[in-house]
């Protein structure tokens, strides 16, 4: 599936809730179904910069797609690297280099977030991305 389906798919799920408490549960829920990144990747060269709490990210090139694994120390947060690496990862680095993060604004999670987790927000978005153009050098087409 590509980014775009895949945001679209976010998108119409959190607009089935109601109320933010009720996206909120399901954002801690898909925390808890995010891929665990193994523990000798939880280093700080993995720490996501700009977070209020601790966010390990990990890529790996797998058939020429990158795959993603993290992990938070707070639930919230957790939820919130599940649904980028949801969207971002099993896709080739140009195609997350390219991908816009309209989506996130489209559910209303950037203005239901505290300053410090929104920025924490945008450092996770700009790692995953910086991981996309590093891995793209290594991708012959």
């Amino acid at each position: 599936m590509e980014i775009k389906e895949i945001q679209e798919e976010i998108i119409d799920e959190f607009s089935m809730f109601d109320d933010w408490m009720q996206r909120y549960e399901y954002m801690i829920d898909l925390g808890k179904s995010l891929p665990l990144i193994n523990e000798e990747f939880k280093t700080d060269d993995n720490i996501i910069k700009g977070c209020q709490s601790k966010v390990w990210v990990h890529a790996e090139l797998e058939d020429n797609k990158l795959v993603f694994t993290a992990d938070s120390d707070a639930i919230i947060t957790k939820g919130i690297i599940a649904i980028l690496i949801r969207a971002f990862s099993n896709q080739k680095p140009q195609a997350i280099l390219d991908a816009d993060t309209q989506f996130i604004d489209e559910i209303g999670l950037k203005e239901h977030l505290s300053p410090t987790r929104a920025n924490g927000l945008v450092s996770m978005i700009k790692q995953l991305k910086l991981y996309a153009v590093a891995y793209q050098t290594q991708i012959e087409d």
